[in-house]
């Protein structure tokens, strides 16, 4: 028997493996947004070519879902019937496929520290997504959070020492389409008891995704690789950046499975920081202390948000726990993605940052 105040070695390795799933997400997390800034950034690696980095992302994340699933049988499908596939689905991946777009575009224009103070708008296009879709109903408690994460985030804009107003515009595209991915996820699949894991979306997602970039991509970026010949692309740099890509959304189906959306909430505003820290002493971007109060007022807000919408799924999975039902784990997952899409990755979710 334990002595009193010594921990189980079951609680104990529970403990490691929770900080384990923790730094390694928040590790690929940040890897994958820095790598991505690396490459599009016209100071650094300089291959000015969202669509095509986001076409790679896919492709890669396709074929290996398609082994993990098909192939090694490591992850059952949803046997998802064509009708569904084509009416749910497909419009899954083009919200993804926009969002990912802008988000990986707006890394030419922004600092990584900016584009991260703008993703804490993800809240307020998530709420108000579910008012005019009618999933929502308009509270003017939860719309008073609202406006006070965007005047928040306008005061942290405002402070943005290099403020590119096509930058804002695209991110906050970003921002928008990312969230009515996230509304579409549930008035269209958990709505029907459909419920996919990191691997699974990328199963069904990514194909869809990729063959609708492929269109913008033939009229925009098609063109300027030719002139410019980049076709011979540095098999190195891109093929460990869709490998850090796929790593992350393996990280997120640990993360999904095994912790809460308390611990990811924590854990998703702990890499907001570290992102801000590293783009301000390593990249050496500008971040003000406007920048920061402005921020701060925002994440507040988000804050407040999450922990109302923990306290209404505790009161839910209390009321449930009596009848066995596990719609708290559903509840749980929509929860990670709202915060890491959030701001993510991929939300949570689904957090899928490609």
């Amino acid at each position: 028997m334990a002595k009193p105040g010594w921990l189980s070695a079951a609680v104990l390795k529970q403990i490691i493996l929770s900080y384990t799933y923790v730094v390694t997400w928040m590790t690929l997390s940040c890897g994958v947004i820095l790598y991505n800034k690396y490459i599009l950034d016209g100071n650094m690696y300089n291959w000015p070519y969202p669509i095509t980095l986001t076409m790679i992302h896919m492709a890669f994340c396709s074929a290996l879902a398609f082994l993990i699933i098909r192939v090694l049988g490591r992850v059952p499908s949803a046997n998802m019937p064509l009708s569904i596939y084509l009416k749910s689905v497909v419009p899954i991946g083009v919200l993804y496929a926009l969002s990912l777009w802008a988000s990986n575009s707006a890394y030419i224009y922004l600092s990584v520290s900016f584009i991260q103070m703008l993703k804490a708008l993800t809240p307020v296009a998530v709420y108000s997504w579910g008012i005019l879709l009618k999933k929502d109903p308009f509270k003017p408690s939860v719309m008073l959070n609202m406006v006070a994460i965007s005047v928040g985030v306008a005061i942290a804009a405002y402070g943005e020492a290099k403020f590119d107003v096509l930058g804002v515009v695209i991110q906050l595209c970003a921002v928008l389409f990312e969230a009515a991915r996230l509304v579409i996820i549930e008035l269209l699949l958990k709505s029907k008891g459909i419920t996919l894991n990191a691997i699974t979306t990328l199963y069904y997602v990514a194909p869809s995704c990729l063959l609708f970039l492929s269109i913008p991509w033939f009229i925009v970026e098609y063109p300027a690789l030719r002139e410019a010949s980049s076709w011979n692309l540095d098999l190195f740099t891109f093929g460990t950046n869709a490998v850090w890509a796929f790593g992350l959304n393996l990280a997120v189906f640990l993360i999904v499975s095994n912790l809460s959306a308390l611990t990811m909430n924590v854990a998703g505003v702990v890499k907001d920081w570290i992102l801000i820290g590293i783009s301000w002493s390593v990249i050496k971007d500008r971040v003000t202390p406007v920048n920061l109060m402005g921020y701060v007022v925002a994440l507040l807000g988000v804050l407040y948000y999450q922990r109302a919408k923990l306290q209404a799924m505790k009161a839910v999975d209390k009321e449930k726990e009596g009848q066995g039902q596990g719609e708290g784990d559903v509840e749980s997952g929509r929860l990670l993605e709202e915060a890491e899409s959030d701001r993510g990755s991929l939300d949570k979710k689904h957090q899928l940052e490609g």
